[in-house]
Order: structure tokens, then sequence, then C-alpha cells
């Protein structure tokens, strides 16, 4: 635990001197509350005072738990960049694990209870950079106003991409966020759409050139009653890195796809830009490895974290409790006992001995 009071005592505190609780205290007992289900301030206060003697064992809390309009404020008014800072010091002895080669998605999610009423679903918005393997959000910005792209490459700039792969969508495939990755010595693996039509064309036109014998990768999967079927190409862009002056292109990849369903067949075809020309069965992995981040990430913020349900809405609130959420979400994975996530988390809630072993990974991340 002292890791993580050292980590929370570099943030500071936007409170008058006078403030009665102590802000590194606070942020614990929000943080368990978030990995235990709390949704708002007004539960973080709720479970504080009823888990109180679990947390007088490692926390002083010379005024009690501090009350939900304390929650509040305080998360109202904290730097999320410095709150979100705080964690990955502590989480870094587990980034460091990270080899060459290990893909990090860059993608984008919508707070959708976080706004008024008649306000656009991207109001606010948290883009994360989510180590796949590991599965552990090594950063997070928030897009304000639909600035996706920009909290994007604020993301990149947080993150060590010397060896990574770095995968997005198509919105993140411009010249900017390529140059910021292979700045940082990474590699990328880009969703190429429309937004870059030229560049699409071209590499519509290099694949209508390759060979019968040319190398593919093949990966067929059945399941919830749906059949699919995946044919990974990869061919070289020689020469178009300068045409279109797209820093470090090298080749384009192309998954072509079967998906029947109850009968019903879909097919698809996806294009991608790549800075290095790896094998077909590589570059399937790395697409393939894109979308931890939003069945590992995204989709389980929403279910075992309510997170489309939560209605903070002002200043920095919004922020700072979806910052708490994913980094709960990196803590519960450390937990390596049996049942899916959500039972664990439940289990924290109700018992004191569960949370106490959740509270030591929280020590010894």
């Amino acid at each position: 635990m002292d890791i993580f009071l050292a980590a929370f005592d570099d943030i500071p505190d936007p409170r008058a001197d006078n403030a009665r609780h102590d802000l590194c205290e606070l942020l614990v007992v929000g943080f368990v509350a978030v990995l235990c289900g709390a949704t708002s301030c007004a539960e973080m206060a709720d479970f504080g005072r009823a888990k109180e003697h679990v947390f007088r064992d490692f926390l002083k809390l010379r005024h009690s738990i501090p009350s939900h309009d304390t929650f509040s404020t305080v998360f109202r008014m904290i730097d999320p960049k410095a709150l979100d800072a705080a964690f990955g010091w502590v989480l870094a002895q587990i980034a460091m694990l990270l080899g060459d080669g290990d893909v990090i998605a860059i993608d984008g999610k919508a707070l959708r209870g976080a706004r008024d009423k008649g306000q656009s679903a991207r109001t606010r918005m948290m883009v994360s950079a989510y180590a796949a393997r590991l599965r552990l959000t090594l950063a997070t910005v928030a897009a304000d106003h639909g600035g996706e792209l920009e909290a994007a490459l604020e993301v990149l700039g947080l993150i060590a991409l010397k060896g990574k792969v770095v995968t997005a969508d198509a919105l993140n495939c411009n010249r900017r966020t390529v140059a910021a990755i292979t700045g940082g010595g990474g590699d990328y693996c880009l969703a190429l759409k429309a937004n870059q039509d030229s560049l699409l064309s071209d590499a519509r036109s290099c694949f209508g050139k390759v060979p019968p014998d040319h190398p593919v990768a093949h990966h067929e999967e059945a399941g919830h009653c749906r059949k699919e079927a995946r044919t990974g190409t990869v061919v070289s862009a020689k020469g178009l890195a300068e045409h279109h002056e797209f820093p470090g292109l090298q080749a384009f990849g192309r998954i072509e796809s079967r998906r029947e369903t109850d009968g019903k067949v879909q097919t698809e075809t996806r294009h991608f830009a790549l800075s290095w020309v790896p094998a077909p069965e590589v570059f399937m992995a790395t697409v393939r490895a894109h979308w931890e981040i939003e069945n590992a990430l995204h989709w389980q913020l929403d279910v075992s974290f309510r997170e489309d349900a939560a209605r903070n809405r002002k200043d920095n609130g919004p922020t700072n409790i979806a910052i708490l959420r994913r980094r709960a979400l990196d803590l519960a994975r450390r937990d390596t006992s049996k049942g899916s996530l959500s039972i664990k988390l439940k289990r924290a809630g109700w018992g004191d001995a569960f949370l106490l072993s959740l509270l030591n990974h929280l020590a010894n991340p």
C-alpha cells in the first residue's frame, strides 16, 4: 500500500491548505470503492463507511471517511493527467514486461453518461493505449468535444514505443500519427479506409498484382452459432511512402473475411498500412490483438464497471473516475483466483477477506 500512497503523494492537491481529509487517503478509498463496483461519489462515501474498519488497518483517517460532497469536489478539481501518471508509476514494473513486437492498441471510448441532455455522445471520450498481451492500460487521456485524434497523439507521447507495434483505427491513419510512432522507434499497423483515398487506391492496386502463389495465411473459427474464415495477405508498398509523404510505409496488409451466421453470409475486405513487412501469420495476429482493447477493456468497463450507466458530469469528475475504473480493471486482473471478473468484484464488495486479498495486490502490483 505504501507504493500507492507514495505515488498519490505526487498529485498536486488543488484544495485550500485547511482541507480536512488527506488527499492520498481519499484517493485510496475512492479507488478501492470503484474496484468494488462504486459508480458515483455517493457510492464511494457509502462504501468507505461500510468498510471503514478495513481501511483503518492501513490508513489513519483522522477525520473518518469523507462525505460524498468531498469526494465530488476533489475529483472535479484534480488534474486527470497527474492522476493517471501516478497509476502509471505504480504499474511501471508490469509495463516493463512489454517486449519487442508487442501490440499497443490505441482507441477511444465515449463516456455516454457523462453528458447533459442534447449533447453529443462524443462530448466526453477517453483515449487509451492498451498493451494487448499484458491486458494493461499504459496511459489514458481525455478527448473533450470529439478531439480523439489530438488525444491519441498525446497518449502516444506518454509511452515508450521503441520496438512495439501500434495499432489503431482509420482515424489515426494520417501523417501526424505515423510520424509520432516512427519517431518514437515503433512500428504501426493502421486500418486504411476512405479518409486516405489515394493511399487506399494504391493499396488495392498493389493487391491486384499479387501472383497466384503469393504467401497467404488462413484462419477459421466457429462458435456462438457463427462460422468465420479469414485470409491475410501482405504486399510491399515500395516507393509509396515518398509518393504519399507517409512516413515509414513499407507494406500493405489485406484481410478478407467470410462470416456465416444463422445461414446468412457476410463478406468483408479490410486494408491496413504497415511500417514493416511481416509474414501473413504475424500480420493477422497483430490485427487480431488490436481487438483486445474492445473486448478486454471497453467491454469490461461497461459490463463489470457499468461505465455507460455512470452519471458523473461536472468538470474533471467524469475523466478522473473513468481513470479509476481503468486502473481498477488493471488491478483486478492481477488476481489469479478462479471466477469471472464480475464475480471477483462482487466478492470484494461483499466480504472483507477477499477485499483484503485485492488490497494485497494493490500493495504489491
